[in-house]
């Protein structure tokens, strides 16, 4: 018990025994130098007025006075103090026998920092000494030093002088700033070189001062030593000077790192926050030890805690309780107005207990923290609250399988990432008698029931397979693992085996509200390849297949499209239609000229497209256009079909007809916002300026209210490139689509021109549509002129552009060069823009 108090008494407890190890051979070396200096022999004059004694008080006195005079600053975990000891050692080399110097430092700075630590700073005994013992060794070697270059004791001021002055001042700074590095590193496990350059720095300035202070001492007692009288105020002045620039200095650098400290704390997980708190408190701070008691939604506590080594870990510990008060350590509640997050605790080194400024710097960095980590716990419930929601948005609630939009959303990425003409098979199961079981035993059992068939598709679906509940008492099972063998058949030969299966597993007794049945299904199967259609449509296709065998008595059935009156032969065509893409001799282009008509100058061409099928004979558009749109082939077709229009448009171009090219849309291209990036790299790879181009989109699409439509037909028009309304006055007209996005050219339909001679109401529309062309300075054509007297009368209606049988017929791109340069020859006027200017 004794001994654990003295141990206790002398501060040894906690300082780690390399730091021990250090100070006793510090010691040692201080009395070594203080036994062997005083045993040199000395030589003062014989008529020296200021007796031995005397002199060497002159020295303790100059050591205790310049270490009580001191300034200090952190450094790292520690603190390092600036004080007059370079001026002492000068002026006490200059007065007294160099022998004597290293115990009048030991009497001095001894006496000085037992009064310090009795006043103020609290320091361990064995701090002391460390201390001490290393300011009189440093002055031990400042004196070998010094002596070296000459003996200093009373000599004639001479470039010898100050420069062994000058050595031994040198000497004592690296010396004593080289141990406290030391004894910093060894503390706290941290490389040497920081707090040592650290140290110097915030020394440097001082240095210079105290050496300029011992030299002039040493000329003023060698010129007159009455001149010391004005030395007071100067020396006041200095360490005026020194201490503003010091903490000038010092708050430069702590705000610059309470900055980056905080800066840390910009994160949106707990942990990222609380990591980067206390390791960044431990170094703003040079705090031993940094803990962060993090409080969780939930009621429980995580502690995370960072050494001086910067070693983070963290762990599970209960609520924070309230400790005795420690001088060193500072504890910080952590609030968000009245909701507790935390509780931040910080402990400083015993040599460097917190100051008032730091004691303030922690409130403001705790309010940082709990402020990062009230927004951390907000952002996490947030993400919670997002994937419930998500989750929830897509799953069905009463089995968790994913929902009929999910099914079908998930259902078409999965026949995209399939090869084209990889077989896939959708069952579609229907639970039979479900009515009956809700009536007969309550919505409570139904669930049940659902609940059930739902556990047991899950536990025989396959990896890669996608299960649904489409609503009701229906669910879905996309087979995306179809073995492809070399028998067509196959694929559905394996759809049906695996229904079968499932249906007999489904019908094992089972129980259900307390009543035994048997759970029986009625399975519709269809196959096809991954792309010959969405799953939308082969939705359609497995519920007529599952009807079918409700009917028809049997548990499963598959999919006859000889059954199907909507059914056509759709699905081959897209098949088809992607040779054809591949093909580049199938699909051609009749492109049929716009004429002026007053000058019969061509003011437009539309690229038309036509299927030159090697089976079924040429093809208009209505026979696969619709097919195509409702396909994942639009993309495709949509780009095959520009870039044979671009190619065309610059082939004239070469031949100096500055004609443009119109080109259908359909609406669902107008829903991929790629599709401007894609028609500007067109436009670059054939060298066509983007005026020339026309782009023709329906009145229905131009009404959408789509933000995505909008963007998209705004970058076409940013870019040059021309729009045209289609088939103008058959849709839900409004003026508002010309303020909403500019275009610059109205189609009348060719409905309204056939029938305007007989119909004043079609007439009525034309008149309309001109009359708001020209008002709004846009290009008006007319579609479909088959007669003189159409032609006629739509130039009586100040119509300024048409096209027809008419005029021409569709033609292919190799003779329409021909026919273009003919009319620019023959025409009486300028080709006109189809914006007016200044519209």
């Amino acid at each position: 018990m004794t001994s654990g108090w003295g141990r206790d008494r002398l501060g040894v407890r906690g300082v780690p025994h390399r730091v021990l190890l250090l100070t006793a051979a510090v010691a040692l070396t201080a009395l070594s130098a203080v036994v062997v200096g005083l045993t040199l022999p000395t030589e003062l004059p014989a008529d020296d007025p200021l007796p031995a004694p005397a002199r060497f008080a002159v020295a303790v006195v100059a050591f205790a006075v310049a270490q009580l005079a001191r300034l200090r600053f952190r450094v790292g975990s520690g603190m390092a103090s600036i004080t007059w000891g370079e001026a002492a050692l000068i002026v006490s080399l200059y007065l007294v026998p160099a022998g004597w110097l290293p115990a009048a430092t030991l009497l001095g700075a001894g006496a000085a920092w037992a009064a310090l630590s009795v006043t103020g700073d609290r320091r361990s005994p064995v701090e002391t000494v460390r201390i001490v013992t290393s300011l009189t060794s440093a002055t031990a070697l400042a004196v070998t030093v010094a002596t070296a270059f000459g003996a200093p004791l009373l000599a004639a001021p001479t470039p010898e002088l100050v420069l062994a002055l000058v050595a031994g001042a040198v000497t004592y700074l690296l010396v004593g700033a080289w141990l406290g590095g030391v004894t910093v590193a060894l503390r706290h496990g941290v490389p040497m070189a920081p707090p040592l350059l650290a140290a110097l720095h915030g020394k440097l300035l001082m240095f210079v001062g105290n050496v300029c202070v011992g030299l002039a001492v040493v000329a003023l007692l060698e010129v007159d030593a009455r001149w010391l009288l004005l030395g007071p105020p100067v020396l006041w002045l200095l360490q005026q000077t020194y201490r503003h620039r010091l903490r000038a200095d010092q708050e430069r650098r702590s705000w610059r790192a309470f900055a980056e400290a905080t800066a840390g704390l910009n994160q949106l997980d707990e942990r990222g926050v609380a990591t980067a708190a206390v390791t960044g408190a431990a170094t703003l701070f040079g705090a031993e030890a940094v803990e962060a008691d993090v409080a969780r939604g939930d009621g429980r506590w995580r502690r995370y805690r960072v050494d001086a080594a910067g070693q983070v870990v963290d762990r599970e510990v209960g609520p924070p309780v309230r400790a005795e008060s420690d001088p060193w350590e500072l504890v910080r509640p952590l609030k968000v107005g009245s909701t507790r997050v935390g509780e931040l605790r910080i402990r400083f080194p015993r040599s460097a207990p917190p100051t008032a400024r730091e004691q303030d710097a922690v409130a403001a960095f705790s309010d940082a923290l709990a402020a990062a980590l009230h927004d951390a716990a907000t952002h996490r419930e947030l993400r919670l609250i997002t994937a419930r929601s998500s989750y929830e948005a897509v799953h069905d609630p009463l089995t968790g399988l994913l929902n009929r939009a999910a099914m079908l959303s998930e259902g078409d990425r999965a026949l995209r990432q399939r090869a084209h003409d990889h077989p896939v098979a959708l069952l579609l199961l229907d639970v039979d008698q479900f009515k009956e079981v809700n009536d007969t035993l309550g919505h409570a059992a139904g669930d049940q029931l659902l609940r059930l068939t739902a556990e047991r598709l899950g536990a025989l679906t396959r990896s890669g397979d996608l299960l649904g509940r489409l609503g009701g008492d229906e669910f879905a099972l996309l087979l995306t693992t179809v073995p492809v063998l070399g028998d067509r058949s196959a694929p559905l030969a394996y759809a049906l085996r695996q229904a079968r299966e499932i249906a007999e597993r489904l019908a094992a007794p089972t129980e259900v509200a307390g009543v035994r049945m048997s759970v029986e299904v009625s399975v519709g199967v269809v196959v096809a390849e991954a792309g010959a259609a969405d799953l939308t449509e082969l939705l359609r296709r497995a519920d007529i297949a599952m009807y079918q065998a409700k009917g028809g008595g049997g548990s499963v059935a598959a999919y006859d499209s000889s059954r199907d009156a909507a059914s056509t032969d759709a699905l081959a065509l897209l098949a088809e239609l992607r040779e054809a893409l591949a093909a580049d001799d199938q699909l051609v282009l009749a492109l049929q000229p716009a004429v002026d008509l007053a000058t019969g100058a061509p003011t437009g061409v539309e690229a038309l497209i036509r299927w030159r099928h090697p089976r079924r004979g040429l093809l208009g558009p209505t026979e696969f256009i619709r097919p195509v749109e409702h396909s994942e082939q639009l993309g495709a077709f949509t780009r095959y079909v520009l870039d044979k229009a671009l190619g065309v448009a610059a082939d004239w171009a070469r031949q100096g007809l500055d004609v443009p090219i119109s080109v259908n849309l359909s609406a669902r291209s107008l829903l991929d916002p790629r599709l401007p990036a894609e028609i500007g790299e067109a436009l670059r790879r054939h060298q066509v300026p983007p005026h020339r181009l026309v782009l023709e989109i329906t009145e229905t699409v131009v009404m959408s209210e789509l933000d995505v439509i909008d963007e998209v037909l705004a970058t076409l028009r940013s870019m040059g490139v021309q729009l045209a309304v289609d088939d103008f006055g058959t849709g839900f007209s409004s003026l508002s689509f010309v303020t909403r996005i500019p275009v610059d050219e109205l189609k009348v339909d060719r409905s309204f021109v056939i029938r305007m001679a007989e119909s004043p109401e079609a007439a009525a529309i034309v008149r309309a549509t001109v009359g708001l062309a020209h008002e709004l300075g846009l290009r008006v054509v007319a579609e479909g002129v088959e007669t003189a007297e159409q032609r006629l009368a739509l130039a009586e209606l100040g119509c300024t552009s048409a096209q027809g049988y008419h005029f021409f017929k569709p033609m292919p791109a190799d003779k329409i060069g021909a026919v273009l340069g003919s009319l620019l020859d023959s025409a009486q006027g300028n080709v006109f823009p189809l914006r007016a200017d200044g519209a």
